[in-house]
């Protein structure tokens, strides 16, 4: 049951971050916003979002995850009644900043909660295949919930609807969810180290989210791109001296949690790109309405859920995490590149299904395995910063696999269309192209999983064939993780 409220509560912060996109239109037509300034509803989340979780999940471990996700939570539902009842521009980008930063405090601390919950090896490898599905297929759903509430309603729905969530969650977390006692801030009260980081990733978020409208090569991306640079340079420099780091900078020495979070960097920036600039094609080329689209994403929801809550935990249990981990990867570039054929006179059965059907199934084997690599060996007065670690590198390797996709579409249309090509043709040469970076990239985290990651020593026995069972109830699980012993 406590698992079901923390996975409740990440599949709230999940559907925000792609339920907005369906509702643009009409927010924009509502408000007034301009094309440019239209994009601040989604890039002022995403910025607080990425540039907060390694400081949020360390939080976590210092003050106590529960308190931390709590706070969080009511942080977010606040800022959500706010975005719901905007009337105006400046009220809603603002309240999608305090949006984000809630979702940072909730979101950051989730997994590390469940792997402490969690230590005993199968129902840790069962509990995160559940995290996973919702991580990473509650991005389609979101789609489809934007399209039925924006249609059925209204805009402001989307974000009343987090309302009686929050608060169902919120009450079932005070019942459910012992109350963890943090290391306290004199173990890693950095706050030079804190806005260091902080600074360092915001400027860093902003710098992805804005390249698509400067260039890549502009002095405004390359000058704020070297100014983040910088920013965690010094932080570095910073947690390398310091008595008492905020980030502990041996957590980075395991070359499984490394490798894992480049590995999922990689993994993601594809993965978001078929969402997004799958979602255009379906759009502006074949015709489908936000509705259409919505549902043209449900198998890979399917699928993701089908293999994460338990297939993919017996492999992981049975082979490793490290050799679950490769055929899944192996199955997102093949889908990325056989989505790099699609036409302009395509049909989604035979053009479109068929590379979502290979998405899903690598999504469905590679996330819970790397999120296993990702904690495996993570002290539990760490496993808060890890927790953080893996949400950052999903977010700001996804922000930045995107903007570098959505800029290399772009520009290639943009050069067809100068040479005189239909819309429908550049648009789809531009997609095209970036399916194909996207399966490259794909193929490097294929490398990295090769030759970083250790081979696994030894698998446990598969389990009995049946219907996968979630995690006990709290009281029989959660009390033995929170135990001394266990710890």
């Amino acid at each position: 049951m406590a698992l079901v409220v923390l996975c409740v509560g990440m599949l709230m912060i999940v559907l925000d971050a792609t339920i907005v996109n369906v509702a643009l239109p009409a927010i924009q037509d509502d408000l007034g916003f301009s094309q440019s300034s239209l994009a601040w509803v989604v890039n002022a989340y995403l910025i607080a979002f990425g540039g907060l979780l390694l400081l949020a999940g360390r939080l976590g471990d210092l003050l106590g995850r529960r308190d931390v996700f709590l706070f969080g939570l009511t942080l977010f539902t606040a800022a959500s009644l706010l975005c719901g009842v905007a009337q105006t521009q400046e009220m809603l980008v603002v309240a999608r900043f305090v949006q984000g930063v809630g979702g940072a405090l909730t979101s950051a601390v989730i997994l590390g909660m469940i792997v402490t919950m969690f230590p005993e090896p199968r129902e840790q490898a069962k509990a995160i295949g559940v995290y996973s599905f919702v991580a990473s297929a509650g991005g389609s759903i979101g789609l489809l919930l934007g399209g039925v509430l924006t249609e059925a309603i209204s805009w402001h729905w989307i974000f009343f609807v987090n309302l009686p969530i929050a608060v169902v969650t919120a009450v079932f977390s005070l019942r459910l969810l012992q109350r963890d006692r943090g290391l306290g801030l004199a173990r890693g009260a950095d706050v030079p180290g804190a806005l260091l980081i902080v600074s360092s990733l915001m400027l860093g978020v902003y710098t992805i989210v804005e390249a698509s409208n400067y260039g890549w090569g502009s002095a405004h991306t390359l000058g704020f791109g070297a100014g983040a640079a910088a920013l965690l340079a010094a932080f570095v420099m910073r947690e390398a001296r310091a008595a008492n780091p905020l980030v502990p900078l041996g957590i980075f020495r395991s070359r499984n949690l490394t490798g894992a979070n480049v590995i999922q960097a990689l993994m993601v920036a594809g993965m978001f790109g078929m969402f997004f600039l799958g979602a255009l094609y379906l759009q502006r080329v074949l015709g489908f309405d936000s509705l259409e689209v919505g549902l043209a994403f449900l198998p890979v929801t399917a699928i993701i859920g089908t293999l994460s809550l338990g297939f993919s935990a017996r492999l992981n249990l049975r082979f490793g995490p490290r050799a679950t981990l490769l055929p899944g990867l192996f199955s997102i570039a093949a889908g990325l590149l056989l989505f790099s054929r699609i036409s302009v006179d395509g049909t989604y059965l035979a053009d479109v299904l068929p590379a979502m059907v290979l998405l899903g199934t690598g999504a469905g084997l590679s996330f819970p395995s790397v999120m296993s690599l990702a904690m495996s060996g993570v002290p539990r007065e760490e496993a808060g910063l890890a927790s953080g670690l893996v949400n950052t590198t999903l977010q700001v390797g996804g922000a930045i696999g995107l903007a570098v996709l959505a800029t290399m579409s772009t520009n290639r249309t943009d050069d067809l269309l100068a040479e005189g090509a239909s819309q429908a043709s550049a648009l789809t040469e531009g997609f095209q192209l970036a399916f194909l970076i996207g399966a490259g990239i794909a193929v490097a985290a294929i490398a990295v999983a090769a030759t970083v990651l250790q081979p696994n020593a030894a698998a446990l026995e598969a389990e009995p064939a049946g219907e996968p069972e979630l995690p006990g109830g709290s009281e029989e699980v959660a009390q033995p993780a929170l135990s001394s012993e266990a710890a």
